[in-house]
């Protein structure tokens, strides 16, 4: 299956899955994926390496933003195949794990299926395994503060709020934010387009999330990289402050 491969600055690469993002950066013969989709993405995210000029041997370490299905998908398989380590904000490896699950409900999401869109996700969803049960088995918090010693040289941003340990990663040498789900640029179930907080019954805890934006707001980029929806170009912060007035 070919991935969708967008190159959006030198050694960076936003990669659309089916309704998921992921990300590659690229440094040399090594790289660091940020995200796996969903675990039904595996062949378009083994496809996107491959069309980079990688391979799932030279992932240096897979960072995710969350521990959502959406988002973990091959994190495990690339681990407990090729050894790579997978790293975590210390408040999302217990989620990781599956000691417990932040992650919306059945009911939730009946309540709101008579909103556009909210169907036919769910039926994406579940033929792409979003309600598989997908732990990483042995999950890594990050091994230093600050800047990480991988391609790239992201910076993980605690924003809590979508999950606890929610992390979005700020590449100040290119410019770019990688902000998972704390701010997306569309959805399937989200009915306007540009920067934006998820529907609210996807957040853990909504006014967390939305404090979140104001912490990536503080910083300074160009390009955003969301776990949902196309890249957005201009100032992150503006980005941040326009999600942050379509919340309230």
């Amino acid at each position: 299956m070919r991935a969708d491969v967008h190159q959006v600055a030198d050694g960076t690469y936003l990669v659309h899955g089916s309704n998921t993002n992921w990300v590659i950066l690229t440094e040399g013969d090594s790289v660091t994926l940020v995200d796996t989709g969903y675990p039904g993405d595996r062949e378009q995210v083994l496809a996107s390496l491959a069309e980079v000029g990688s391979s799932p041997e030279a992932v240096a370490a897979v960072l995710i933003t969350h521990a959502h299905n959406d988002h973990l998908g091959s994190a495990e398989y690339l681990r407990a195949v090729y050894g790579t380590p997978v790293y975590l904000h210390e408040a999302e490896v217990p989620h990781a794990r599956r000691e417990f699950l932040h992650q919306v409900s059945v009911g939730t999401v009946l309540r709101n299926a008579w909103r556009p869109g909210v169907l036919p996700w769910v039926v994406h969803a579940l033929r792409s395994g979003g309600t598989t049960h997908n732990p990483v088995t042995a999950p890594e918090p990050f091994p230093t503060a600050g800047a990480l010693d991988l391609p790239g040289r992201p910076v993980p941003v605690h924003t809590p709020g979508h999950t606890d340990g929610h992390c979005a990663y700020h590449v100040p040498g290119t410019g770019v934010l990688i902000s998972g789900d704390a701010l997306v640029s569309g959805h399937p179930t989200a009915r306007i387009e540009g920067p934006q907080l998820l529907p609210d019954m996807f957040h853990h805890e909504r006014p967390r999330a939305v404090a979140s934006l104001d912490l990536l707001a503080e910083l300074e980029g160009e390009l955003l990289l969301p776990g949902h929806g196309p890249v957005h170009r201009g100032p992150v912060r503006d980005a941040a402050h326009r999600a942050r007035e379509r919340a309230l």
